[in-house]
């Protein structure tokens, strides 16, 4: 199966694989009769085919709705680019929460949300330590000024790759160690990569648990999280706030 979710060609939906079982409540494996008839309720629930095959039709519509959860999304859509917060707002990340010891700054809220779910994810995947730089930050706050170099230099502002208006501007995004296929960066999104992040135990418990403490992923990159706060959607009062600052 060819299909574009995010304006590139890929193969397959493996990568995604971990999202759709989440999405249709489900945990059993994606080629088992109990995970197609999890998906053929959420086909019909959504008034689509309902016979539980993973189609480009059902695919894209599980797509939309990852998206909506992202309410930086709808901000943009409708104009938005939101401004920094004051520099008196940030708080920088220890050395050992930074990858390979860089320096990050997240919105002072977030950095809390941030280490509370870190100490939780330890707590639960004792494993997690076999690893120390897992779940670790290698980007958070990213001044507008930042950006806008860096989508000179890498000539696709406005891509996939490169947000015009990126999310990190807010100090409300985080992109986190899930780990790296050998031979790619922690942060490529070369399908290969991306494959391996989304089968780890870093990414699948973060799909499964950072909602608790108000974070949601953008499904095109395991790494990247955003805090959402008061709750999820367009109307969340945290996100009003970042739009009217």
């Amino acid at each position: 199966m060819s299909w574009s979710p995010f304006g590139r060609a890929e193969k397959g939906w493996a990568i995604y694989s971990a999202h759709v079982a989440r999405a249709i409540r489900t945990t059993c494996a994606p080629d088992s009769p109990g995970f197609a008839a999890a998906l053929a309720r959420w086909q019909a629930s959504r008034g689509l085919s309902g016979d539980g095959r993973s189609d480009v039709a059902t695919l894209m519509s599980m797509k939309s709705e990852w998206q909506a959860a992202r309410p930086y999304v709808a901000l943009r859509a409708s104009g938005v680019c939101p401004a920094p917060p004051a520099s008196s707002g940030l708080t920088r990340l220890d050395a050992e929460e930074g990858y390979m010891g860089k320096s990050v700054e997240l919105r002072s809220d977030v950095a809390r949300a941030y280490r509370r779910m870190v100490t939780a994810a330890k707590a639960e995947l004792p494993d997690l330590a076999d690893d120390p730089q897992l779940l670790r930050v290698f980007s958070g706050y990213r001044s507008p000024a930042y950006d806008d170099a860096r989508c000179a230099r890498d000539g696709n502002c406005g891509g996939i790759v490169r947000a015009k208006c990126s999310v990190h501007r807010t100090g409300q995004a985080l992109d986190l160690v899930v780990g790296a296929a050998t031979g790619f960066s922690v942060d490529s999104s070369a399908d290969a990569n991306r494959l391996h992040q989304s089968q780890g135990r870093a990414y699948r418990w973060l799909l499964a648990n950072a909602e608790r403490f108000g974070f949601v992923n953008y499904s095109f990159e395991p790494w990247h999280w955003e805090w959402i706060g008061d709750g999820p959607g367009p109307d969340s009062q945290q996100w009003q706030r970042v739009a009217t600052r």
